[in-house]
């Protein structure tokens, strides 16, 4: 019988002695393709118990980006962070020996504290704000995060002047230096032992005081205290705990932290679906605590280890689907946002719903469909032409009241703001408002499944081209649409779309694990869903043929 969704036993939890550990004996082998820096959709991620993420590859990966930095003449202060991952502190100190032997201007937490990647990206805008793209004083940050990902894992994420994810030529760049240092043994890696360091080394630069005290101008706070809504807050264990607790304190909200425990073993929660511990505020079985709890709040959040994730548990529905709570939160801010640019577009990652195809159709306002990854609505939301950018695995951000940049990285926190805004502006629930966007648009059973790929099947899946699927129906309908490019920007997907009138699917590699995701949605109903999931696994099976 299957775990998922029971709180974590003993034998669930990594021993963090260990894992430190083997963080800094551990030395990666270049030659060897799974020990060498790789940066997915949002950076490099891996684990030091299986030499993907150890000291060698944080020093390399850092000197690699100081000289990307240098020769895109980049000159500004390096604002850095981490999540509350067990391999976070070590990298990030050690990100830190790199940085000031490089002599760069490192700003870290004035607390010593968690950064989340919404903080670090505000930041980074902040500073830049009114300084021309040119200007070689402008600012860029590294967050230390792997995400949701599970207690094992770290991450280690570059976030250039833009504030956002940088994109593949950038990152393709620095993990080819990387690999080219780890491989010459760190030749050419410049250090100071963290023990070494002047107190003055480091500059500071307050990450929650800023980020909190500019949120009046984003969300109606002040309709969210008058309407005396009722939210509860879980952090997951991650970086937004201490954040939720002061917007309590400024603002005087009615909001408490429900789990305010930090553990980097994660002990609190539950299984996810493959009885892993994964902090996915989008998972029903890793959200099951705060989905028992549903009735002692208004508005229940959650929040993965860097909350640039959000999670919206309600009374009436629990757990709303990602995809039901960005069609609502869509629905919602272009109508109560009227100093927004009039054309700016709706940006959505093209596996997210139709429903917000119907949507952004009712509004009158133009869809931009891209590839995964939250780095193509970047553009968009620096200059105001994209008003909200949104992702089905429950990444978003959006413009400020008066229409400028907020954030071009996700941002959880804001996004679960938001669904207490909606509740006490419209007096409904996200959730009972979805049921009436589907009451008038169509009923959506959406589902994205996970399943194990080797890197070599991940490579091959992502080369797909619409000629791997040769049939002219899906699950009893025509096919409109064979898509290995976006529509909204011509860019690789990195895998396959196929659509009909009713229904689609889309079938890409994970950029962080090593699985593959299958999404498929239907508005018409469960059983036509299934046909559909099963009609693409055999696309896909086929498409992988013997590779392993």
């Amino acid at each position: 019988m299957s775990r998922a969704g029971q709180l974590a036993e003993a034998s669930d939890l990594i021993d963090i002695d260990e894992l430190i550990a083997a963080y800094y004996d551990l030395k990666p082998d270049a030659g060897v393709p799974a020990q060498r820096v790789a940066f997915g959709t949002s950076g490099h991620r891996g684990s030091s118990l299986s030499t993907s993420f150890n000291e060698d590859h944080i020093l390399a990966t850092t000197q690699a980006i100081v000289d990307y930095r240098t020769a895109a003449g980049i000159a500004g202060p390096l604002f850095l962070g981490r999540d509350t991952h067990g391999l976070s502190l070590p990298a990030e100190r050690s990100a830190v020996e790199v940085l000031v032997a490089n002599g760069i201007d490192v700003r870290v937490d004035s607390r010593d504290s968690w950064v989340p990647t919404p903080a670090l990206s505000h930041a980074i805008l902040t500073y830049n704000k009114d300084r021309e793209a040119a200007d070689p004083g402008r600012a860029d940050g590294i967050v230390v995060t792997p995400s949701h990902n599970p207690p094992r894992d770290g991450g280690f994420k570059y976030n250039p002047p833009h504030g956002g994810p940088a994109d593949t030529d950038a990152t393709s760049w620095i993990a080819d230096r990387a690999n080219e240092l780890i491989a010459s043994g760190l030749e050419g890696v410049k250090r100071t032992r963290f023990a070494d360091l002047d107190a003055d080394a480091l500059g500071s630069y307050d990450f929650r005081g800023v980020y909190v005290a500019d949120l009046e101008n984003i969300i109606d706070i002040e309709a969210i205290k008058k309407a005396g809504v009722r939210i509860g807050a879980d952090p997951l264990g991650g970086a937004s705990v201490e954040y939720w607790a002061l917007i309590a304190d400024v603002y005087g909200i009615d909001l408490t932290v429900v789990n305010p425990d930090v553990d980097p073993t994660w002990r609190f929660m539950t299984l996810d679906w493959d009885e892993k511990i994964r902090m996915d505020p989008s998972s029903p079985s890793a959200m099951a605590s705060l989905v028992a709890r549903r009735n002692e709040y208004d508005i229940l959040t959650g929040n993965d280890a860097d909350a640039d994730r959000h999670g919206i548990v309600t009374p009436d529905a629990g757990l709303m689907n990602p995809n039901h709570f960005l069609a609502v939160a869509i629905d919602y801010l272009f109508s109560h946002r009227e100093s927004w640019p009039a054309d700016a577009a709706i940006g959505k990652t093209l596996v997210s719903s139709m429903i917000i195809d119907r949507v952004a159709e009712s509004l009158g306002k133009t869809l931009l469909e891209v590839p995964v990854g939250f780095k193509w609505f970047v553009p968009g939301l620096l200059d105001g032409s994209v008003a909200f950018g949104g992702e089905e695995s429950a990444g978003a951000s959006f413009l400020r009241f008066d229409g400028s940049v907020w954030t071009t990285d996700k941002d959880g926190i804001l996004l679960c703001l938001l669904a207490a805004e909606i509740l006490a502006v419209t007096e409904k629930t996200p959730s009972e408002r979805y049921a009436e966007l589907e009451a008038e648009f169509g009923s959506s059973v959406y589902q994205r499944v996970d399943a194990p790929a080797s890197p070599a099947q991940k490579a091959a899946l992502a080369k797909l081209s619409p000629d791997a699927v040769t049939t002219t129906t899906l699950a009893g309908e025509e096919i409109t649409a064979k898509l290995s490019h976006a529509p909204g920007n011509g860019a690789a997907i990195g895998g396959l779309k196929v659509q009909t009138a009713h229904a689609w699917f889309a079938a890409r590699p994970s950029g962080t694990e090593d699985v593959y995701k299958l999404y498929a949605e239907s508005l018409r109903g469960e059983e036509h869903l299934r046909e559909v999931q099963e009609e693409a696994r055999a696309v896909v099976t086929e498409a992988l043929g013997d590779v392993s």
